[in-house]
């Protein structure tokens, strides 16, 4: 864990717990979120996000990897998180804040890219374990239209910050990979902001912080893997 990770454990809005497998943002209350974790996909309130770093024979062709997903969670204590699977070595997981005007926003990501896709088409007949799962946290309630817009902004943040740190040699860079999965968070009190677009201060932060997470770990994993 880095200096800034240790930092980071002070401040609100989660605490990371990092204790392979498991490595844990958790909230002092329940947030409401929304995305396409393996566990709860959809609107969900939730106070724990649980990463878990699985090998590839954890999942072999006769597992059930929901049941597998269920069985680490309340090994863990915490059944009713939502979740991600990951085989990326979840010690490299990155952190960012960001904040405009009166919104901030953080986010927690591992980066892995070996299962690596280009938008609009598939590799079928080569799947490989390797993904990116961001977690990011804005300060200010969203309604449920603005959940939809700052998840598009989020995923905008993390496909520029692939594109942009891709090797010039790749002719068509990856945009992604198969198994990518993001989650929304923001408090569940208070008025809640009609929109999170780019003109918006939410859709500022809440991108900001994913872009330079998402492009700290992509650079971490094409130094690990690419030479």
């Amino acid at each position: 864990m880095t200096d800034a990770d240790l930092a980071w454990t002070a401040l609100e809005p989660f605490e990371i717990t990092f204790a392979p497998p498991f490595l844990t943002a958790r909230f002092s209350a329940p947030q409401r979120t929304l995305g396409w974790s393996m566990s709860r996909p959809g609107f969900a309130l939730a106070r724990e996000i649980v990463w878990v770093e699985v090998r590839n024979a954890d999942l072999s062709l006769d597992v059930d990897p929901d049941a597998f997903l269920r069985a680490k969670l309340a090994s863990a204590g915490c059944p009713e998180a939502l979740a991600f699977m990951t085989s990326r070595d979840i010690s490299n997981h990155h952190v960012r804040l960001s904040h405009a005007e009166d919104v901030r926003a953080a986010c927690l990501t591992t980066v892995g890219l070996s299962n690596g896709e280009r938008v609009g088409a598939r590799q079928r007949d080569r799947v490989f374990p390797g993904t990116i799962n961001t977690l990011v946290h804005v300060s200010r309630p969203l309604s449920d239209g603005a959940f939809v817009e700052a998840l598009s902004i989020a995923v905008q943040a993390r496909t520029a910050a692939i594109l942009e740190t891709r090797p010039a040699q790749d002719e068509k860079p990856i945009t992604g990979t198969g198994t990518d999965c993001v989650i929304i968070a923001a408090p569940c009190s208070g008025p809640p902001l009609r929109y999170a677009g780019l003109h918006t201060a939410v859709g500022e932060a809440l991108g900001h912080a994913v872009y330079e997470a998402t492009h700290e770990g992509a650079l971490a994993w094409n130094a690990e893997f690419l030479g």
